[in-house]
């Protein structure tokens, strides 16, 4: 299933059930996985490797060189998991250097013009809106949500289900479930998405009090990471705490804007 006009070259190992465009591009050291549909004009280079299930439309770059200046050609490589839909004309940039990928995980979702910068991560089923930019080194979580136009500095961390509200930038860390606006500024809890994930009102609440206790409260925040241990012990509040206790950048702070 590849279209006469696509330049796929010799070495590329493309599986047999995976359907190749008119005028897609895939390079030398690009692996294609089962059921994968390159769409027209995809470029598909650098040392990818694809899974299973995965769809790229019209004009994708994917594994294109870092845009770092200290890249010098090295085989760097960008990992790719299943079933993940790459719209019209997004960028996925390979690692800088060989000690590190950049990963892709598994049912995400790039809208058109969205770009993951080299050595990012982005775990699962996270969502990528139209024009949202992830810098070089970030983090993005399971099941977070960037707007449109979104910006994630690099280095920065994305919480698990959080979510960018439209135009809105990070750069320091955001913590898992909480919603930021603006710059750097959290309005609370992805309740929405809390619920739709099937998590119980008791849960939820405990991550409440939990927000509340760390971000709304007059404690200094070691403090606060302190006494919220012993109070809240559920997984979610547990996982809320680690990693804001982690964090190397800090997080976003709570604002009433």
């Amino acid at each position: 299933m590849i279209h006469p006009t696509a330049i796929v070259h010799e070495n590329a190992q493309v599986h047999d059930s995976a359907e190749i465009g008119p005028y897609a591009i895939i390079h030398e050291h690009v692996t294609i996985g089962a059921d994968c549909v390159v769409g027209p004009h995809a470029h598909l280079t650098g040392h990818t490797t694809i899974g299973s299930g995965n769809r790229f439309h019209t004009g994708c770059v994917i594994g294109g060189a870092p845009q770092d200046v200290k890249y010098d050609g090295e085989p760097t490589r960008l990992i790719i998991g299943d079933g993940n839909t790459f719209r019209e004309h997004v960028t996925i940039h390979r690692s800088n250097t060989l000690e590190e990928d950049t990963r892709i995980g598994s049912e995400n979702m790039f809208m058109a013009n969205s770009h993951v910068g080299h050595n990012a991560i982005v775990r699962n089923r996270a969502i990528l809106a139209n024009g949202a930019l992830v810098g070089g080194h970030a983090i993005i979580g399971d099941g977070a949500f960037l707007s449109g136009n979104a910006v994630v500095h690099q280095f920065c961390r994305v919480g698990s289900m959080a979510m960018m509200q439209g135009c809105s930038g990070v750069s320091l860390d955001l913590p898992p479930f909480t919603i930021v606006r603006g710059i750097n500024g959290m309005c609370g809890l992805n309740s929405v998405g809390l619920k739709r994930a099937g998590f119980s009102s008791e849960e939820r609440l405990e991550l409440k009090q939990a927000y509340r206790a760390l971000f709304m409260g007059s404690d200094l925040m070691k403090d606060a990471i302190a006494k919220a241990r012993e109070r809240f012990t559920g997984v979610l509040a547990e996982q809320f705490i680690d990693f804001i206790d982690s964090s190397e950048r800090g997080t976003c702070s709570h604002t009433k804007r």
